[in-house]
């Protein structure tokens, strides 16, 4: 029997999710180029990679980022670890083995065995002895309201861990550097990480909800200004590297736990002078967390903002010190900057160096880069006492910067077409492209024979920089006839010195 026609629900076009997209060639090629290029630098300054799992336990974020942010209230994807074979109760659910099952899932730690998910526990077994009890005595209102109550307590159950896609890696990094110990590792540990973040916030340009993140992060027992330098300074490197030339960095000091509080106590009177002229947002910081006032980016607010207190006239001597070392070592390494006095993070395990790249062509949202000192956030995570200091790339940001810039444009994806015509070629074909392959070059072998103009015609629109023509004359001779396609010019060459000619040839397509 015929099925008939699909359901409209089984012919619908699927799409990727608003906020997410796909990175398709020839565009992955230039993402490559950068990741490649971060690799590169930060492995010659003798960074590692690490890589991160994806998602991790909420209160991870929570309490590294902080509970009252708008990233951990509003932006983070989270959700329960929860065991498939532990359904939620329903009308039909039996709450006597259901109640045997949770208990049992409690002390296998099938489900977490919190102090919560235990009271939620006794309650189902006392609502279960109310239902028992109405059962008995035929009440049947009692009965549906002890049914109604022990479904609502179960329901509340936390059957797994809360997890959180992360939406940065910082957190994830300092919780391996203390899961396994590392801080028993000789010297300063400095790590590296590529990879995808996630943020439940509004889709823009260059701004997504699945977005992408290259970042370095330096963990041990010295906050020496040299360590701070020495990070910027291979930021800049990798900028240059990527091929960003129009950047500006700015740093700034924050101060420590000795000063900031005070500066923090004196911003927020301040700020109590003028709350009535700020914003609705701002007003609500000024209780909350009074240094993201000076984030503000409202127009009306910027008069205002110029007038307030400024950090730098505020530090204590130790981070005075340590702020004039840090301008001594950029100067040292000729590293062009400007002080920013509204460049902090509000959170408190942020202590003195601050730094920000922003680049052209990308509008207000010009930030490339953001970094600073995180001294304290190891040990809030559980760990040894530790100095930190990272960054974080945006790479989205960067990829339209290069792109603003007329960097982005793919270079050659395939180094030689090799175009075989007749059976005999076929072979030698296939045992030339392998061998070209081990060489390093990018080879497109046609699987099936093609006639000789449209086997050209193909090669040009996959943008290949040679077509090495092999039929059954060159088979016989053992001369290879090599065309360029940018201008058509060919030539006859042996195998040894094809070899020479590409690897002279494409040395600069393929740089």
């Amino acid at each position: 029997m015929s099925e008939g026609p699909a359901k409209k629900e089984d012919r619908r076009k699927f799409q990727a999710i608003k906020g997410v997209r796909d990175i398709l060639p020839p565009a992955s090629a230039l993402w490559n180029r950068v990741e490649q290029a971060a690799r590169d630098v930060f492995e010659s300054y003798n960074f590692a990679d690490i890589r991160l799992p994806i998602f991790e336990d909420t209160a991870l974020f929570s309490r590294s980022i902080g509970l009252e942010t708008d990233i951990v209230m509003k932006e983070t994807f989270t959700f329960d670890d929860k065991p498939p074979d532990l359904p939620r109760p329903n009308s039909f659910t039996d709450p006597e083995d259901y109640t045997a099952a949770i208990e049992h899932a409690l002390k296998t730690d099938q489900i977490p065995h919190t102090a919560e998910n235990q009271i939620i526990l006794d309650g189902l077994k006392y609502h279960l002895s109310d239902l028992r009890n109405a059962i008995e005595k035929s009440d049947f209102e009692a009965e549906e309201t002890a049914r109604a109550k022990w479904t609502a307590s179960a329901n509340d159950l936390r059957f797994g861990q809360p997890l959180t896609l992360r939406p940065e890696a910082t957190a994830s990094v300092c919780r391996a550097y203390i899961e396994h110990g590392m801080h028993t590792l000789p010297g300063n540990v400095k790590l590296y990480y590529i990879g995808p973040m996630f943020r439940r916030e509004r889709p823009q340009k260059g701004r997504y909800r699945q977005f992408y993140q290259i970042g370095a992060e330096v963990l041990g027992p010295s906050d020496a200004p040299a360590i701070d330098a020495e990070l910027i300074e291979m930021l800049v490197a990798f900028f240059d590297r990527a091929g960003l030339a129009q950047t500006h960095l700015f740093v700034n000091s924050i101060g420590c736990k000795d000063c900031r509080p005070k500066y923090v106590d004196l911003l927020r009177a301040e700020l109590q002078k003028v709350k009535d002229k700020l914003g609705p947002d701002s007003q609500r910081r000024i209780d909350t967390n009074p240094l993201r006032v000076l984030d503000s980016k409202l127009p009306e607010e910027q008069p205002i903002i110029e007038k307030l207190p400024r950090i730098a006239d505020h530090l204590c001597d130790a981070c005075k010190q340590h702020f004039a070392a840090l301008k001594d070592e950029l100067a040292l390494r000729g590293i062009a900057y400007e002080i920013n006095w509204r460049l902090v993070r509000g959170l408190d395990y942020y202590t003195r160096t601050t730094f920000e790249v922003t680049a052209a062509g990308l509008g207000s949202q010009n930030a490339v880069c953001g970094g600073g000192r995180y001294d304290g956030l190891v040990e809030l995570l559980g760990g040894p006492p530790t100095k930190g200091i990272g960054f974080a790339i945006g790479t989205d940001r960067v990829i339209l910067a290069l792109e603003d810039a007329g960097k982005g444009q793919p270079k050659p994806r395939v180094d030689v077409f090799l175009a075989w015509m007749g059976a005999a070629a076929y072979a030698p074909a296939v045992s030339l492209a392998r061998r070209l392959r081990r060489e390093g070059f990018a080879v497109e072998l046609p699987p099936e024979e093609m006639k000789f103009k449209k086997s050209l015609g193909l090669a040009d629109k996959l943008g290949a920089a040679f077509a090495l023509i092999l039929g059954e004359d060159e088979v016989a001779s053992g001369q290879l006839t090599l065309k360029r396609l940018s201008d058509g010019s060919q030539q006859k060459l042996a195998e040894p010195e094809l070899l020479a000619y590409l690897k002279s040839n494409l040395r600069d397509t393929r740089a």
